[in-house]
């Protein structure tokens, strides 16, 4: 029996954000090289962009691939560039048809010249879609983001359009990569690491964290509806006390 009848579709998380752990471990609890974890990956990755889109939630961020991802073997990284082409062109379709947008966090111009240009036109060709947005982080890091914004900010300063004084933290989220983004709520890790590595390190300060030790390849929908069952049962203070939020 499904667990999303357990699921309040009142109360979801508008923001899901998942660090997606465990490819390689996988492929070799199966005797394969870690790209076979990896192709699989893509099937769970289709299972959870559908589940969400399903429930109703918003926003979905995919941790795909790290500034520190470059150091991994040149094989390797050439064979994840190579399936990452190859998935944007294969689930555009699916995309479509599930009225879902896709969007890029991340520095796209050190990707390969063919993987940025699929995903630009990808992001053209969703662009007027509403369901729900599909973010994937790529080439992606949480405090080279924040530099990122500080540069950005103090460039502005100095051409005078903002004052020292009206920064604040609203100022902060209009120059990171996810302007107009509402933070995740939740955050999901999977194959039992216990860490956010340089991820959206500004826009989880409030996130509630779900570590599951199932590995990505064997992250299913019912997975997904644990990780939100789980969220829903958790009292979100914000600083508060629990006492502040019945009589709110």
């Amino acid at each position: 029996m499904s667990l999303k009848g357990n699921i309040d579709l009142t109360r979801l998380p508008e923001h899901i954000a998942i660090i997606m752990d465990g490819n390689g471990r996988w492929a070799s609890k199966h005797g394969k090289n870690r790209i076979f974890g990896h192709t699989n990956g893509v099937s769970s990755v289709r299972e959870t962009s559908e589940g969400c889109a399903e429930l109703g939630v918003k926003y979905l961020t995919l941790y795909a691939f790290s500034t520190e991802n470059w150091n991994r073997p040149i094989t390797e990284v050439s064979a994840l560039m190579t399936l990452l082409l190859k998935t944007i062109k294969a689930e555009l379709k699916t995309l479509l048809k599930n009225d879902i947008r896709l969007k890029v966090i991340g520095d796209m111009a050190k990707l390969p010249v063919g993987v940025a240009k699929e995903l630009t036109d990808a992001m053209q060709r969703t662009a007027n879609n509403k369901r729900m947005d599909l973010i994937l982080a790529l080439n992606y890091s949480g405090k080279s983001e924040i530099v990122r914004a500080v540069k950005e900010i103090a460039t502005k300063v100095q051409k005078g359009e903002v004052s020292i004084d009206a920064i604040n933290e609203q100022v902060v989220s209009d120059n990171l990569y996810t302007a107009g983004i509402p933070d995740p709520e939740l955050l999901i890790r999977t194959s039992g690491e216990k860490r956010v590595s340089n991820f959206m390190l500004w826009q989880l300060a409030y996130a509630e964290y779900f570590f599951t030790d199932v590995f990505w390849p064997d992250f299913t929908r019912e997975e997904l509806y644990k990780a939100i069952i789980d969220f829903q049962n958790r009292e979100r203070r914000f600083g508060k006390t629990s006492e502040q939020l019945v009589t709110k």
